[in-house]
Parts: structure tokens; sequence; C-alpha cells
């Protein structure tokens, strides 16, 4: 094995005096250290003579492009909490090999914030929002869900509070816990609807107890969401539909879709809130459309989701190829599926839907080719007609699944 050149040592608030005694060990005999500003003020100088300091005040991208033009120097990085927890450590080991690295971890915020809530880690969603959109906390705004998440600074507080209060979550129990773990700790709580007027310290964790009230919008991360969770023109996948349609493309952790005639992003938004770190692309022509993709996108707590405007199959040519594709629009378009059948990986699934007789007669010459399954979903639902009620039947669908081998 080789000697690990680059160190990583978790800190906490109160900074070195928060370092186990393998880690200040391993920090007096450093001679270059990389450390944000924050961190290096709460540290003596005496400290930190002889040593070459570098405070962190560049991009993150640009860090690790130094560090590689150096790669071997011995050179040692100071990060608060645990570096593998949403920290710089885990986006190093994409470019360099865990076993060029040496990191001692401090207790994360997750770890500090939980001990303060007396709150059991294991049955809290502990997420980012640090950099990363507020609206990303929507998926987890459920009734008596329990959230810990980084923040970016204090205006991320008054955000997540909007956002509860939107959802009819105001009496949610907000604690906001600052500079936790050093000698500046505070803690306050109130509910999210007595967020007026309350400042706070940029260097916080944020624990959110979800309370629900009569008009709260309960939006669960299984598939199958109320069609009017979404703004459409009535050019979606209808939910028992879609709720099937996941179901058969079958989400996993780090999966990439491509949603092709994605109307209002139904399909690729649920994507995206049935597995951790789940991708989605989706394609898609009408303006219109474009933009309440994007309009759901932020209302149901995926932001991230790329968006391509153009006519397929032009603009399937471009990006990382997919592990699932979902057609729900262009089937019978020339050219659509042979290219996302040719850009689908290996093991990859393909899951098409359709109503048009011209779509069912490509769909099935194409299940004879390819094989997979067929299977066409009948849905009705109650009406009124005149005095009585009867089941009024919606569209067939001819649903298509088949794997890539």
């Amino acid at each position: 094995m080789p000697e690990p050149w680059l160190t990583i040592l978790g800190v906490g608030d109160n900074g070195l005096a928060s370092l186990t005694a393998a880690a200040r060990a391993h920090f007096d005999i450093a001679k270059a250290i990389i450390a944000p500003e924050r961190v290096l003020e709460a540290i003596d100088q005496a400290d930190l003579e002889g040593k070459k300091i570098t405070p962190w005040t560049m991009r993150v991208h640009e860090t690790i492009r130094q560090l590689h033009e150096t790669r071997g120097e011995p050179v040692t990085i100071l990060a608060t909490g645990d570096p593998f927890h949403y920290g710089i450590a885990a986006t190093l080991a994409r470019t360099i090999a865990t076993d060029e690295m040496m990191v001692i971890p401090h207790p994360s915020g997750f770890s500090l914030a939980a001990s303060r809530m007396g709150w059991a880690l294991q049955h809290c969603d502990c997420i980012s929002i640090h950099g990363r959109k507020v609206e990303r906390l929507h998926p987890f705004i459920e009734p008596g869900n329990l959230i810990l998440s980084l923040t970016s600074n204090a205006e991320t507080i008054g955000t997540a509070a909007k956002i509860l209060i939107s959802r009819g979550f105001e009496c949610s129990q907000m604690t906001v816990l600052e500079h936790i773990g050093g000698t500046r700790e505070r803690v306050a709580s109130f509910k999210a609807k007595e967020i007026e007027g309350r400042t706070f310290a940029d260097f916080n964790m944020l624990a959110i107890e979800c309370i629900g009230g009569e008009n709260s919008k309960i939006h669960s991360r299984i598939a199958g969401l109320p069609d009017d969770a979404f703004n459409h023109d009535g050019q979606l996948t209808k939910r028992e539909v879609r709720a099937a349609t996941l179901a058969a493309l079958a989400p996993y952790p780090g999966a990439r879709l491509w949603d092709l005639g994605a109307g209002c992003g139904s399909v690729a938004i649920e994507w995206m809130r049935a597995a951790r770190d789940a991708k989605a692309v989706a394609f898609e022509q009408d303006e219109t459309r474009l933009s309440m993709i994007a309009e759901n996108a932020f209302a149901l707590g995926v932001p991230d989701l790329q968006v391509v405007a153009g006519k397929m199959p032009d603009t399937l040519e471009a990006g990382e190829r997919p592990d699932a594709v979902f057609v729900g629009g262009g089937l019978t378009r020339e050219g659509v599926f042979e290219a996302a059948w040719e850009a689908l990986r290996n093991k990859g699934t393909l899951v098409a839907n359709t109503v048009t007789l011209e779509g069912e007669a490509k769909a099935i010459t194409l299940q004879k080719t390819h094989g997979g399954d067929l299977v066409r979903m009948d849905v009705s639902h109650l009406t009124d007609v005149g005095r009585m009620r009867a089941l009024q039947p919606r569209m067939s669908v001819l649903q298509w699944r088949v794997q890539k081998s």
C-alpha cells in the first residue's frame, strides 16, 4: 500500500481542542495546511507557525485541481465534522484513491444535532441544503418526520420556514443549532410560523420535526402522486399508470433516467424522488410544458432535474447514457426509439406507454424484435350520471417493458 500523502482531519467548532490525540499528532507534524478561514480563525497563531497555510477561499474544483498538480506532496486538510458525510473527503475520493489519503473524522453535525435533540439518528432524514437549492427539502416534509440538515447560512432558515408554511406544515417545530460543539453554541426552537424577526448565525444545523395540519399537502415519496400535485395541461401520465410505470422502471440510488416526451415532467420527477441521488433528464419541445417541468421540479423537491428543449431524436445525441428510458411520447416518431435504445446501458430498462393505435402497432412490432412484456392497463374513475353514479373508463394504455441485454 502506498503511503498516504493526503491527510484530512475533521475538526469541531472549537478548533484544535476538538482533535483526538492521534489527529493532533498528525496536525503537529504537518508542513502544509489547507483549511476554511473560519477554522483557521479558531486556531492560535502559535500552532500555525512553521506551516504553509492556504485558506480555503477558492472553489472546490479549483482546490482539487491544485491537489492533482502537486499529487504526492504531503498536505493536510482541516474539514468540519465528518469529511465523508457530505464532506470534502467524499468529493476528493471521486478522483483520488482512498489509499492515498488518511481521514480522521470528528463527530458530524448530524451526530451532534441528534444528541442535542435526543433523536435516534437512524430515524432521521439527514440531508444537506448547503450550497444546494432549499427546495430539496420538499420530499422529506411528511407528518411526524424528523429532518436534520446542513445549511448554507442564516438565510436558509427563513427559506425553509416558508417552504414548510406553503405546504401547510406551519406548526412544524424548527430548531436552529448554531456553532454546535463550540464555545458559541446556541440553540433556538420555534414553530415555522414564528420565524418572523428572528436572526441566526451563519454557521448552523437545522432540525425539523414535521407537524401537519388540516390543510397540509402530503406528497409521499412512494410513486403515484395525485395528478393535481403537478401543474399540467392534461398531458401527463395519470396517477395509477404513473405508479405502475415507476414500478416497472425500478429507480435505484444514483441511476439516470431519460424521460422522452416528458410533458409536465411527472415521471422524471417521481423517479428522482424515489431513490437517493437518482438523476433524470426530461426531453420536451413544447415551450409551455418546459416551463411546467421547471415549476414542478422546484415545487416537488427535485430542482436539479435536467431539462433538454428541442425535437427528438436530435436532442438525444448529447449527455450521459441512461440506466433507464421512459417513452411517454414519441414512440412512433422516426428514429426516437432507435436513438434511445442505442444510448441505453446494457441491462437497462425501457418502458413505453402508448394510447394510440399507431403507437400500439409500433410497440407490438418492437416487442417481437426485442422481447419484454406487453401490459394493457384500463383504469376507471367515479363520475356522476344525473342522480346516479358510474365508473367512467379512461383511455386504455398499452405498456411495453423490456430490459436491454
